[in-house]
């Protein structure tokens, strides 16, 4: 069985607040509040990616946690 170790962020200084990223989620894991993205539902996220592929400035990504020992 694979555990998929990534977390999503969004970097808020890179963060229009255009919603493009919230279109295209899948599972309505996001919300603009205050003209920038936020993570409303982390647990319900897919890792799909979408949101990823879409951001025109770049301001949302996947990112690899580091596992625990």
């Amino acid at each position: 069985m694979t555990v998929d170790n990534r977390k999503l962020v969004v970097n808020n200084a890179w963060c229009t607040g255009c919603g493009i990223c919230v279109a295209f989620c899948p599972v309505k894991v996001l919300e603009v509040k205050l003209e920038k993205v936020v993570i409303a539902n982390p647990g319900a996220c897919v890792k799909c990616g979408f949101c990823e592929m879409r951001c025109p400035d770049y301001a949302i990504h996947l990112q690899l946690q580091e596992e625990e020992k």
